[in-house]
Order: structure tokens, then C-alpha cells, then sequence
């Protein structure tokens, strides 16, 4: 078998340390870089048979510029960063990975959820600095604590990550209601509707549609004076789907009661977003698809593209 030269350009936040990179390192020798700058991005390139990347952008000018570039892996889904119609006619494949990350997403929408519901972080740290110990009575809630079970949850997109995210609903006893281009009859749906429907309806709406021309910003002024003050947004998909400016307008002004973000337009955020300012909007790290279990897949995945070209 031919052994492949391997250069992974910002293999940090698919492994950072506790993964082997032995699925690639059977294919080759393989050289890790955590971060790559673009600055430094042909240097580290050059002489390499497969690039991984995640993020690093490789444009129709760097590419021209690796004679011998055999194929290009993205440890993701989404390839936007890579100039797929310079690729196309250099006659460099590439490969993604799709469907690695279902359940992990799908679990991360209902942790952000949870901490709406139920405000376990915020309890904890209450009886750690030591509210329970001063307490006369036996129990005690910083505020309302409400149930999932009743409610309902309104899915915009019903790929793999928005069915996942149903049949968890559907376990909490919730009303699934779901807005998708082709909808199809689905068990643990209650009805597909129009996105005005969506927005008015549920107490929960989660996106879970790729970006597109025709979706950026759609969950704008319009959706969310729609949505009832009581409800709350979780965006772990594409942080283009959301006009930012509508959203904080929205929650400053109780429109909703807040909003849970794993994703924004710009990452990572400026340190003055006004998103950072708002207690009622609670954002995580664009971590949502990084279990342990889903970057082992991802992992696995991207290097067994690499049979293609050994053969």
C-alpha cells in the first residue's frame, strides 16, 4: 500500500489530546498542527498527498499553488471554506462527513433547554455559597420550574439532527410540530406546519435547516414578534439562520423569554457582543456536535475516505 504524506492543519477541536490519530496514521505519515494561520497555511502545505482541514480555507489561489494535492478531507459536514469548483476542475476530491454528530447535537438542545427549566447550574451554585444552609424550610427554587411535558417544541428542518431532536420530545411528552420544505409523514411528529404556525404555537422553536441563500436571517423581527413571550429559541445549527440584531431587540424587550445559542454569525464573538450582556441569553461554545463519541466518528470517518486514493 502506498503510504500517503498527511498534513492536518487545525486538528485541535476535533482531538485535542484525548483521541488517537491512528486511523490516519495507517494510510501515512501524518503531521498535526492544533492551529494553522492563514499566513502560514501554504508553508505547511506544500508536498502534501491529503490536507485535513475543519476550518483553515483553502481558495482557488492556495490550491493552484499545491502541485501534487491528491485529496482534501473536512473533518465536518459543511465545506464552505473550501473552494469546491477550484477543487472540481484541479481534479481534487473532497470529502466531508455527514450524520456524526446526530445524537450528540440532539442531547446539547435539551441541556440548553434543561438549564430554561429547571436552572440546575444556578441551583447548585445557590447551595454551594450556602442559600439552602440559611434556609428555614426543606426546599426552596430561585424562581419558577416548569415542565417539558405539555409543551410544545417546533422544529425548523427535519434532517437526521431534527428527527433526533423530536424523538426526544416526544419522550419529554411534548407536541411536535415541525416546518421542513418536504415533509413526510413521521411518528413522532404532530403535524407539519407554515412557519407562521411554528412561531406562534410553540413554546419552544429549535433550527435545525442548513444554511442556504433563502433561509439567512430568517428567524427575524417578523418570526419572533410571533413567538409567545414565554418562549425561548435554540439555534445549534447555522448561526446565519438568525438575524442577531431582531433577536436581542426581541429579548431585551420580553418579546420571548430568552434564547439558547450554540452558533453565531461570527466565531468566536467579539468580547463586547451584546449577546455576552444579556443573562437571558445563554450561549455555549459551538460545542453541541463534540462529544467524545461523536469526534472518535468523525475521526474514523475522515480517514477512511483515504482508501479512495490508495487505490
Amino acid at each position: 500500500m502506498q503510504k500517503l504524506k498527511i498534513v492536518i492543519l487545525d486538528g485541535h477541536t476535533l482531538n485535542p489530546g484525548d483521541l488517537s490519530w491512528a486511523p490516519f496514521e495507517a494510510w501515512g505519515n501524518v503531521t498535526v498542527y492544533g492551529h494553522t494561520r492563514p499566513g502560514d497555511v501554504l508553508r505547511r502545505s506544500s508536498g502534501a498527498d491529503v490536507l485535513v482541514v475543519n476550518k483553515v480555507v483553502l481558495d482557488r489561489a492556495m490550491l493552484e499553488k499545491l502541485d501534487g494535492l491528491r485529496a482534501i478531507c473536512v473533518t465536518a459536514t459543511g465545506m464552505n471554506n473550501i473552494d469546491l469548483d477550484a477543487a472540481d476542475a484541479l481534479n481534487i476530491p473532497v470529502y466531508n462527513v455527514a450524520g456524526y454528530g446526530t445524537e450528540s447535537v440532539a442531547q446539547h438542545v435539551f441541556a440548553l433547554i434543561l438549564h430554561f427549566t429547571n436552572r440546575i447550574g444556578d441551583h447548585a451554585r445557590s447551595v454551594r455559597d450556602g442559600a439552602w444552609s440559611r434556609q428555614p424550610h426543606f426546599s426552596y427554587t430561585l424562581g419558577p420550574v416548569s415542565e417539558l411535558s405539555g409543551k410544545t417544541m417546533g422544529i425548523y428542518g427535519f434532517g437526521n439532527i431534527g428527527k433526533a431532536v423530536a424523538r426526544l420530545a416526544k419522550a419529554f411528552g411534548m407536541t411536535v410540530l415541525v416546518h421542513t420544505l418536504n415533509p413526510v409523514e413521521h411518528p413522532d411528529v404532530n403535524a407539519f406546519v407554515p412557519m407562521e404556525k411554528l412561531s406562534g404555537d410553540s413554546d419552544i422553536v429549535s433550527l435545525h435547516a442548513r444554511l442556504t441563500s433563502t433561509n439567512e436571517g430568517i428567524i427575524n423581527a417578523s418570526f419572533l414578534e410571533g413567538m409567545k413571550p414565554s418562549a425561548i429559541l435554540v439555534n445549534t445549527g447555522r448561526g446565519d439562520l438568525v438575524n442577531e440584531a431582531d433577536l436581542l431587540h426581541a429579548v431585551r424587550t420580553r418579546q420571548i423569554s430568552g434564547a439558547c445559542l450554540d452558533v453565531l454569525r461570527k466565531e468566536p464573538p467579539s468580547a463586547d457582543h451584546p449577546f455576552l450582556q444579556e443573562e437571558r441569553i445563554i450561549i455555549t461554545p459551538h460545542m453541541a456536535w463534540s462529544t467524545r463519541e461523536a469526534r472518535q466518528r468523525l475521526l474514523e470517518a475522515s480517514a477512511a475516505h483515504l482508501e479512495h486514493i490508495t487505490k
